[in-house]
């Protein structure tokens, strides 16, 4: 029997037709545990360099994780990987939801798809039953409206749905795939299932999930639940409210956005509003945000509430999530809150990023403001701010005059454009679009956050370290008397030194070797959590989670019978990392692709930004190229990833 695992993927060929159950090797969860680990091994094994993100050997994976299914709270994020037509590598992007617990109650831990179908398709898994169904009649349906209509053919209201909009169809390189109250969003994966001519995957299952222990899992669980008791009755005293909790209920329930609205940067990451949140605007948000949220939701098996329904005026009804609350409203430069629960649902029924995609509308705007667009290209936009992104989020969508440039995000669209536009993609990583965030001094910790690793969007990338030192030690001393989730006492004295000014500040401190440790251990835990499927507002993202280092070694012996410790899980995350590192070093990235926006932050430091990543890079074992070493490979039991590094001409023997 096979524990907290499925133990069979689904391999779909859309080519040939063709469905079949294949059991999986039980040696991988020793090696690289689940999730995003196994589906890496996939990706490495089977999908060579040479391979673009619209060719059909191209694959598209669905992956629970190792906990998704079992009581663990929160684990119920489903993976999706793929090329990246944005970025060219492999991205990774997540969804919350009940859809990975239910493909795993249907028996499977992962759904990997390649090939295309010669027509439009969704696929409908029922436990054993796996059908390619005739989507045409869902051509150019919302990706929230298709989910609705896939279950009254069914006629089972409890089957989950992932499916794509508009977007995805016209292969937008910012497409999402909308799913329940959530969406897999960073790289266009909406775009490759779109290519594939997959409209949805609807899954339904019945069957159980084992654990090897299960009193044991559960008396793990008990502590942990007492725990999220603890700290939603105890929000973290003298932090803002949107970092104090666990989750991110705080963007749904709080209305105080002044954080927010005035430290982060309005249109395309360009301007910041240090006096936007008055009296009025507390006033008017309050009764806009009010009005508009009708109840709080909750993904699978989570005790936190961190989306809304939202039902404002003639606006359908649907569910929002996090920071979408912001994203359109600070592009387009609209101060009425009420412009987000419009523009939102019409974007949602799209399905397109709701990060990247304002910044790129933003840039439109940029573009027009320039003169680089014409009149022409604007014919027929309205003058008002709202109408004309309503304008642009339709012609993007649809690939139409402007927007068929816009839909390659802003790194493609400005090199396809020319005539100066260049100039204006100017908050890209790896041809990605980051947060609007605009900042004075370096912060090392965010330097090689954003530089370095393999998720490339900020976003999902911050971790349990608080973001800015606090203003005095004794604050600092206080937080750190409770604080068990470290990987040591030793991080206790690098954040009391931690200062806001002077010499122990940014960009001087923390320096490259303790700046390297820290990135390290909060790079690890978004590993773990996104091989056992665990949302990141639980474990690696916010601060003193219920989810660390010290608790992961436990419940994932629990529920496998696998017994590790703490260090055998750096070891398998690590493995799953370097991996996915050489992957994508095969795919051509290389040390020059590894910077944050020239402009995110006011004073750079050349010489420290080099020192700090030539420290790092040595920290993780890589060359100077970030290219992992045979040494390292070798620790990490991935000596034939060195061979094949070495034989590509990627490793000179395995060194710098």
């Amino acid at each position: 029997m096979r524990y907290a695992e499925a133990g069979y993927n689904l391999e779909i060929d859309l080519t040939r037709g063709n469905i079949e159950r294949v059991e999986t090797d039980p040696k991988l969860l020793e090696t690289h545990l689940g999730g995003l680990g196994t589906s890496v091994k996939i990706h490495y094994d089977r999908v060579g360099p040479e391979v673009q993100a619209f060719d059909p050997e191209n694959l598209l994976i669905f992956s629970t994780g190792l906990l998704c299914g079992t009581p663990a709270f929160s684990a119920n994020r489903t993976l999706v990987s793929f090329i990246s037509p944005q970025t060219g590598l492999l991205a990774y992007p997540m969804m919350g939801g009940f859809w990975s617990s239910e493909l795993k109650y249907a028996g499977y831990d992962k759904v990997v798809i390649s090939g295309k179908s010669p027509e439009l398709i969704y696929i409908y898994i029922n436990n054993d039953k796996v059908e390619l169904r005739d989507a045409s009649y869902l051509k150019g349906k919302g990706a929230v409206e298709t989910q609705d209509l896939i279950r009254e053919e069914l006629k089972d209201p409890n089957v989950q749905v992932a499916a794509i909009g508009l977007a995805g169809e016209n292969r937008c390189f910012t497409a999402s795939i909308e799913q329940s109250r959530s969406s897999s969003s960073r790289g266009g994966g909406g775009a490759v299932m779109g290519d594939k001519n997959i409209k949805a995957i609807a899954v339904r299952g019945t069957k159980p999930v084992n654990l090897a222990r299960g009193e044991e899992f559960m008396d793990h669980m008990k502590e942990i639940t007492e725990y999220i008791n603890f700290r939603n009755n105890n929000p973290l005293p003298g932090i803002m409210p949107i970092m104090s909790g666990i989750g991110s209920p705080q963007m749904m329930k709080h209305v105080d956005e002044k954080w927010h609205t005035e430290s982060f940067a309005w249109g395309n990451a360009r301007v910041r509003r240090k006096d936007f949140w008055t009296d009025e605007i507390d006033k008017t948000w309050t009764n806009s945000q009010t009005k508009a949220i009708k109840r709080f939701i909750s993904c699978f098996n989570c005790p936190q509430q961190c989306g809304a329904l939202i039902n404002h005026d003639d606006v359908p009804p649907y569910m929002i999530k996090c920071f979408s609350k912001l994203t359109y409203t600070m592009a387009a430069f609209v101060d009425d809150l009420d412009f987000t629960w419009r523009i939102c649902k019409q974007a949602f029924e799209y399905g397109l990023d709701s990060f990247s995609t304002p910044q790129i509308l933003a840039f439109g705007v940029e573009l027009y403001e320039a003169g680089i667009f014409t009149d022409e290209d604007f014919e027929g936009c309205p003058t008002d701010k709202e109408g004309r992104f309503f304008w642009l989020l339709d012609r993007v969508a649809r690939r139409e005059g402007i927007g068929d440039y816009l839909a390659d995000g802003t790194y493609w669209a400005a090199r396809r454009i020319g005539k100066g536009a260049e100039k204006f993609d100017h908050n890209t990583t790896k041809k990605h679009e980051q947060m609007n965030i605009k900042l004075g001094m370096l912060d090392p910790l965010y330097y090689l956050m954003f530089a370095t690793n393999e998720k490339i969007s900020i976003t999902q990338i911050e971790g349990n370290w608080p973001q800015a030192a606090f203003p005095k030690k004794e604050m600092r001393e206080k937080f750190v008397e409770d604080w068990p989730q470290l990987p040591d006492e030793k991080f206790k004295k690098y954040f009391v030194d931690w200062e806001p000014r002077g010499e122990m500040a940014n960009p001087q401190y923390p320096p490259p070797e303790i700046a390297s440790e820290i990135v390290d251990w909060m790079e690890m835990l978004h590993n773990i959590d996104d091989a056992l499927g665990i949302c990141a507002g639980m474990g690696s993202f916010c601060l003193k989670p219920p989810y660390h280092v010290h608790n992961y070694p436990k419940l994932i012996s629990a529920a496998t019978g696998m017994d590790v410790d703490k260090e055998d899980v750096r070891k398998m995350v690590n493995r799953s990392r370097n991996l996915h590192r050489a992957f994508n070093n095969m795919r051509g990235l290389r040390r020059k692709d590894e910077l944050p926006p020239a402009d995110h932050w006011k004073h750079r430091f050349p010489d420290l930004e080099e020192t700090l990543m030539m420290k790092y890079y040595k920290y993780k074992g890589w060359d100077t190229e970030g290219i992992p070493t045979r040494e390292r490979l070798h620790e990490l039991d991935l000596d034939y990833v060195a061979d094949d590094l070495e034989k590509r001409g990627i490793l000179n023997n395995g060194q710098d």
